[in-house]
């Protein structure tokens, strides 16, 4: 015989657990401590915010599959659990987005994770350290440029900027007032091609206005004061 229709045997249900973890709560089975583990300070505060979940409640009445879900959706986030410690502990054990870089695009910056993905919660300023990326879609392609640059401790510690040209290739823009134009095909032959430059000539202490890259037989640069065209350096030497 059937005891309940539509949703009344899942309203019983919700009932019967809530007397029951209010009957808990009674002897000591309510909400005194929370743990966020993986989480950096920064997110800590948003996790906890999305959690909304307050000293005192009954640990048993708890609905872990539903307060994961609101964790998740914090931007900070990739993935989340939540235990419950009886009686009174809450354990939220979360794996965070990895902080690439700051995108500069139309006017605004926003932090964004190794997918691409804005952060909404972090602050650019929060994260002087972050390589700056500029222009469309430069989100989207800064995980397959970032690593190369990178590898080359001298022109990283060199680089402003990160310009994403067209949506095609990259401009490198350093602090200097340089720019490295890159190729819109095999980004990593020519970083080779200046890194090998930079150790015989030093190219990146000379000053020049551009150093461009987009010919993969030969490499032009421009003095700072633009009195003479492109200067070629047959076959990058």
């Amino acid at each position: 015989m059937a005891l309940g229709t539509g949703d009344r045997a899942e309203r019983l249900g919700e009932a019967t657990t809530g007397a029951i973890g209010q009957r808990l709560a009674g002897i000591g089975f309510r909400l005194r401590a929370v743990h966020v583990q993986g989480a950096s300070e920064l997110a800590r505060d948003d996790i906890l915010k999305a959690a909304n979940v307050e000293a005192g409640q009954p640990t048993i009445g708890l609905d872990l599959d539903a307060l994961r879900q609101r964790i998740e959706q914090v931007g900070w986030v990739k993935e989340a659990r939540v235990l419950r410690l009886l009686p009174d502990t809450l354990v939220i054990a979360v794996t965070e987005r990895r902080q690439l870089a700051v995108w500069q695009n139309g006017g605004r910056a926003v932090v964004i994770d190794e997918q691409g993905r804005v952060i909404p919660e972090a602050a650019p300023r929060q994260f002087p350290h972050l390589p700056l990326i500029v222009g469309e879609g430069a989100n989207e392609h800064a995980a397959e440029i970032l690593p190369e640059v990178a590898a080359r401790p001298r022109l990283m510690a060199r680089l402003e900027a990160l310009v994403r040209v067209d949506n095609r290739r990259w401009d490198l823009r350093l602090k200097d007032g340089s720019l490295v134009q890159l190729p819109a095909v095999d980004e990593e032959a020519a970083l080779i091609q200046l890194e090998q430059l930079d150790r015989r000539a030093r190219i990146l202490e000379l000053g020049f206005e551009r150093i461009d890259l987009r010919d993969p037989n030969m490499v032009a640069v421009r003095p700072r004061d633009g009195a003479s065209p492109g200067q070629p350096v047959a076959g990058g030497a």
